[in-house]
């Protein structure tokens, strides 16, 4: 950038408009019928894509990996290495949207042949979808998914070149897909990895991963689980064990169990790090509403009557105070599309009309004017009493 001097440069916006309506009087009169900016806008945003099922692998005794590519073949968008796709499953008449951080590598996508991964954990009963995915999907299956979705990556103006990342369970997959672009040359940083897992033989991704070890890229396991003979760390991602592997300015990333969030926060600020160089990725809907601060616990196990308007038409279904409206949307037969599921993207937005509610504190990204205005993100949103809402025309 040029300084021209005060009164040059405060009055460069005349200047501007001068070049503009010169630009307009000696253009051209044939219509300009490219559209670059919109055409790259395309690229990264193309909307929904309809993604087949290829391959699902085991990566441990737990989790698989499900390999999609875009039906009729082709590159898939752009994306940063750490940042999610939402997928919409049709279940029992119902379409149910869950998002999954990525966990195969930008430049696989960007391949002739170009392919996206999701790695996902059986749950312990309470994970509908991912039990699906785990014991129901087929290679064929074709599902609707929007991708390059999430704020959870590595910027470099932002971040320190140094990355130590705190991974526990299936919060190792934006990692994977970190370390897979740095190994093939197309990431510029250094990455540390200290990843909790309860056993060495649930490590997910464990070969993928010593694989990918080099110059830049180092894994360090972490087990809590009393394993005899286990020759590496053990224990949990303690300030004094995230010391051991910090070398100068480091930025620290950090996904995980929102268990794992909470002894986290209490660690880092052990280490006294400017919270500009800590980043956690957002976790999914709150397991448990009734644990955060100002919830009134008094009213979890009451069952309210939410209304939904849709245009002319409204619906009205039951909905559980220690479950978000869009789970009562969801129970309810209705459709409202979701993307991060964590307060964050916005794109469940919604207008509530009457009655009151419990907005999730650790997930509410809402703006100021929806706040003043009863907007809420219905995922990170409770009924606290009946209420009337109303949502998009799907």
């Amino acid at each position: 950038m040029k300084i021209k001097g005060f009164l040059k440069d405060v009055g460069g916006a005349s200047r501007v408009t001068k070049a503009r309506l010169s630009a307009f009087e000696t253009a051209s009169a044939v219509p300009v019928k490219e559209d670059p900016i919109g055409n790259v806008a395309r690229e990264w945003h193309p909307g929904a894509l309809e993604l087949e099922v290829k391959s699902i692998r085991p990566v441990s005794p737990t989790a698989k990996t499900v390999r999609f590519e875009k039906v009729g073949g082709g590159k898939l968008p752009p994306f940063y290495a750490g940042q999610f796709i939402s997928l919409a499953f049709p279940l029992d008449g119902h379409v149910l949207c869950r998002p999954y951080s990525i966990s195969s590598a930008p430049f696989e996508a960007r391949q002739e042949q170009g392919f996206v991964e999701i790695t996902v954990r059986r749950s312990k009963g309470d994970g509908l979808i991912s039990d699906y995915i785990n014991d129901g999907l087929k290679v064929g299956d074709r599902l609707l998914g929007n991708m390059g979705l999430g704020q959870f990556y590595y910027e470099p103006l932002r971040d320190a070149k140094r990355v130590v990342a705190l991974a526990g369970g299936v919060g190792i997959t934006p990692f994977a897909s970190m370390a897979k672009e740095i190994a093939h040359g197309t990431l510029d940083m250094d990455l540390t990895i200290l990843y909790g897992s309860v056993a060495s033989n649930d490590i997910i991704l464990k070969d993928e991963l010593a694989a990918l070890e080099g110059e830049h890229v180092h894994v360090v396991n972490v087990l809590s689980g009393d394993e005899p003979g286990w020759a590496g760390e053990r224990g949990f991602l303690t300030a004094e064990l995230i010391r051991k592997y910090t070398k100068g300015d480091t930025s620290y990333f950090i996904c995980g169990p929102q268990v794992m969030y909470k002894f986290l926060r209490g660690e880092i600020e052990k280490l006294q790090v400017p919270a500009r160089r800590v980043r956690f990725e957002v976790f999914g809907q709150a397991k448990d509403i009734t644990a955060f601060p100002g919830y009134p616990v008094e009213k979890k196990d009451e069952v309210y009557t939410l209304t939904v308007r849709r245009g002319i038409h409204e619906d009205k279904i039951p909905a559980r105070a220690n479950e978000s409206l869009v789970v009562a949307c969801e129970r309810g037969g209705i459709l409202l599309l979701t993307d991060c599921r964590s307060g964050e993207c916005g794109f469940c937005r919604t207008k509530v009309i009457s009655g009151d509610y419990y907005v999730c504190p650790e997930n509410d990204g809402r703006r100021a004017a929806d706040k003043d205005f009863h907007y809420v993100h219905a995922c990170a949103t409770y009924p606290l009493s009946d209420m009337t809402i109303k949502i998009p025309i799907e």
